[in-house]
């Protein structure tokens, strides 16, 4: 009978000897995982899991915490290591009774009831003639576990931030990182003194993988991105689990390369699955509904930038602030060209083919001298900025501030999308946004 790798206790198998080295490495980062299990105490093992509605998936209101469920996974592995067999079994049975649709979770609970009857073989070691069909599902557990496990081996340097976050403004109050090679969601708090790691999430993202070119190709988008809005999951199917956040992909710098498709959300899972494999997805990011609850608690619409990275490069913040820098002396070059009323002087830090609404550079001249008109040679202050970078083929800045005439309390938010043009950086696109 094939193995159902859904629903799976007795017929999974881990290999204890890999697992233990493993475990063994992770001993460091699992102390530092801010999220401690709860301690219960052994019990007789449970007998193979049944096919349950899916709503009896669901763990109960006050087990469900953002971290946790994987939080004592890692606690299983540590125990593991240091050869505490019983107290993992102990707290492997209370994990999969807790959450029942954490397919990894089963798969090591399973390895450890076998080890009580036979050693094991090799690192998910399932009898050939159980697995079936579900081999696939077995080398996608395989993968998950080693993803989240070399996430938390390889933790970010004490302190340090993504090097897209250049500078975020008091408006920035939260950010979020991904890095697709650890499977990886970061989410960052902006105090005062600078933006704070305050949670990680193991998440999955396209079938095809990464960098995102055209509708249906099953890839998820790499880029600078903010959460455009939160969908209430009353509104979605069971599939997207506990909500949605849609992201702005295509982004102006993407449809500048014609990049196409849409509805990039960041999403939760069904009932039925904890988490997905680390390739799963039609080209969203997709997170454990109890994860995704904690970030759509936490961010707030449409100032909450999105970094979609292949890997993160982890910087001092003294470090991302010194580039800033240099680039803000750019940004006040063009406020002061902006302030000067000169159209052919603005029109100098703008690239050949910059079209807003679909006008060309020559067309757009009559409206700039318009709005230049307008301002009167008035000064204009640049307040809140954000400059976010992003390198791929081109280095490019998404940066947004408010522009205030002097003279006035209040004016609108524009985000600017600069690309750097040999030594000079011209923008390509501009757009009020608030």
């Amino acid at each position: 009978m094939p193995l159902n790798l859904t629903h799976r206790t007795h017929g999974c198998a881990r290999a204890l000897v890999a697992l233990c080295c493993t475990a063994l490495c992770l001993g460091a980062a699992a102390a530092a995982t801010p999220h401690k299990p709860s301690q219960r105490a052994a019990g007789k093992p449970a007998k193979a899991a049944k096919p349950v509605r899916a709503a009896a998936l669901r763990p109960a209101p006050d087990k469900v915490r953002d971290g946790e469920a994987e939080a004592r996974l890692i606690e299983i592995y540590k125990l593991i290591g240091q050869a505490q067999t019983r107290a993992a079994l102990a707290k492997a049975q209370a994990l999969v009774k807790d959450h029942p649709n954490f397919s990894l979770a089963q798969l090591v609970y399973g390895d450890l009831l076998t080890a009580q009857q036979r050693p094991v073989r090799a690192f998910g070691d399932v009898p050939d003639s159980a697995v079936g069909t579900g081999a696939q599902a077995l080398a996608e557990l395989r993968e998950e576990s080693q993803q989240r496990m070399r996430a938390l081996r390889e933790r970010p340097p004490a302190g340090a931030i993504p090097a897209q976050f250049l500078q975020l403004s008091a408006q920035n109050k939260h950010a979020i990182a991904i890095d697709a090679s650890r499977s990886r969601l970061y989410l960052f708090q902006n105090d005062p003194a600078g933006p704070r790691l305050i949670a990680d999430y193991y998440i999955s993202v396209g079938k095809l993988g990464i960098e995102k070119v055209a509708e249906g190709d099953l890839r998820t988008p790499l880029g600078v991105y903010f959460i455009t809005s939160n969908l209430d999951p009353k509104s979605l199917k069971d599939f997207y689990g506990s909500g949605a956040l849609p992201i702005n992909y295509p982004n102006p710098y993407d449809a500048r390369r014609g990049k196409t498709g849409r509805g990039i959300w960041l999403h939760g899972t069904p009932p039925e699955q904890f988490a997905r494999a680390p390739k799963a997805t039609d080209g969203c990011v997709v997170l454990a509904n109890p994860d995704l609850e904690r970030i759509i608690r936490t961010v707030e619409v449409r100032t909450t930038p999105v970094v979609i990275a292949p890997a993160l490069r982890w910087v001092a913040p003294q470090a991302a602030q010194a580039e800033a820098r240099h680039f803000k002396d750019v940004l006040q070059a063009w406020r002061s060209a902006k302030a000067s009323g000169d159209v052919n002087r603005l029109l100098a830090f703008y690239t050949s083919d910059f079209a807003p609404n679909g006008r060309t550079l020559a067309e757009s001249q009559p409206l700039m001298k318009v709005e230049l008109g307008r301002m009167r040679g008035r000064d204009v202050e640049l307040k809140e900025v954000s400059v976010l970078r992003w390198t791929d083929n081109a280095e490019t800045m998404v940066v947004t501030f408010g522009e205030v005439p002097a003279g006035a309390r209040t004016g609108a938010t524009r985000r600017q999308y600069w690309v750097r043009q040999g030594p000079q950086w011209k923008i390509f696109f501009e757009g009020v946004v608030g």
